[in-house]
């Protein structure tokens, strides 16, 4: 934060000069990840390319020149027979299911061994470098990501920009996680994604230091990720825009007691319950290691945001999850967690939380869960 403020003076000093030092904020999203992607290297059983001709145009057809309208025409892919060029064929293999804030994709006549190279490649293109990607239990994660279009877009940085790029930045980190099953319908992949950010901000009145602190997901930008992702894989932009946009069901969550052990009754199916369970847990900083929908189980590990972002715990929230203070039992960030789902007739659903084998939990320690789960469910 502090090079961000001395950026943003120094910009303001030149920038009074010129024209001012006001600033537009932009609405695109132009991630920069915090890490590198590793470069392409050429294997050495490979030759590389001549490089003296790479201007060159050459002649097409039977005329001695070529329009690069004709050249890149005869130069587009074709597939073969047989052979598609996309995951999808149609636009309307694509729709998005929503409960309340949550949305997710829901892909027919998709096969996920296809499916998966073309997310982790959507993530990279957006800027991201993936920490996660675990095909085999259906999980990525991007790492901790600055979204460089809150950056201030004035004449002067747009002109030295990218001389002085490395002053800029911005007090705030984005991590995304996709996951992916297999959905109700036969052939159809639902695909969820999640957020979570963090903010930097001072420790103390004198401004001297910054720590930072975990914020609450943000719906609108999960959906505007699952918009992109569509066009991405092939559905149009105005149809994409219809279906992130369109209206919630009435959803609803309350707590309740389960032989004198909080549970969360959801007001939903067992199936639909069970997939919106799975995002709330990415959102509020489980990692999901394994589950078993058949039983209904979801295999969680809670995981310390400001560990995970490399920076001192600091009390907010998120920082609520640290249950080990009460003085029922002594628990700590990694603590590892079984959250039991069965179907509770009436189209509902008990959700429930139990130690990692299967055994009770203090009271106190499930109703935090509980409670955190409820938030994003009701």
């Amino acid at each position: 934060m502090v090079r961000h403020q001395l950026a943003k003076l120094s910009l303001c000093v030149i920038s009074l000069a010129v024209a001012g030092c006001g600033a537009l904020e932009s609405k695109k999203i132009d991630y920069k990840s915090a890490g590198q992607a590793p470069s392409l290297e050429v294997p050495p059983d490979l030759t590389a390319p001549n490089q003296s001709d790479r201007f060159a145009l050459p002649e097409t057809g039977s005329r001695g020149t070529a329009t690069l309208s004709t050249y890149n025409a005869e130069r587009e892919y074709k597939p073969g027979a047989g052979e598609s060029r996309d995951v999808l064929l149609k636009t309307d293999n694509i729709t998005v299911q929503r409960a309340g804030d949550e949305r997710w994709l829901v892909i027919k006549s998709a096969n996920a061994d296809e499916l998966w190279p073309k997310l982790r490649n959507f993530w990279i293109e957006m800027g991201f470098v993936l920490n996660v990607d675990a095909p085999a239990i259906g999980v990525m994660e991007t790492d901790w990501a600055e979204d460089r279009a809150k950056l201030p877009q004035d004449f002067i940085r747009s002109a030295i920009g990218r001389v002085l790029d490395g002053l800029y930045s911005v007090p705030e980190r984005d991590k995304f996680r996709t996951r992916i099953e297999q959905g109700d319908q036969a052939g159809s992949i639902d695909v969820f994604v999640s957020h979570r950010r963090m903010v930097e901000i001072y420790e103390n009145e004198s401004e001297s230091r910054t720590v930072w602190q975990p914020q609450p997901a943000d719906p609108e930008l999960e959906a505007e990720i699952l918009r992109r992702m569509m066009v991405y894989l092939g559905a149009e932009e105005a149809y994409a825009e219809t279906q992130v946009d369109k209206q919630a069901r009435d959803e609803r969550a309350s707590i309740v007691d389960a032989n004198g052990t909080p549970a969360l009754l959801v007001d939903d199916v067992y199936a639909r319950a069970w997939r919106r369970v799975g995002l709330a847990l990415d959102r509020i900083g489980f990692t999901v290691q394994d589950r078993n929908r058949a039983e209904g189980v979801y295999f969680v590990r809670y995981i310390d945001p400001q560990a995970d972002n490399e920076s001192k715990k600091s009390s907010s929230w998120l920082s609520s999850l640290a249950f080990w203070r009460d003085d029922e039992k002594a628990t700590e960030a990694g603590a590892e967690f079984r959250v039991q789902l069965a179907d509770a007739g009436n189209d509902q659903a008990r959700v429930t939380v139990q130690t990692k084998d299967g055994g009770a939990v203090p009271a106190g320690t499930a109703r935090k869960i509980i409670s955190l789960l409820h938030e994003q469910l009701k």
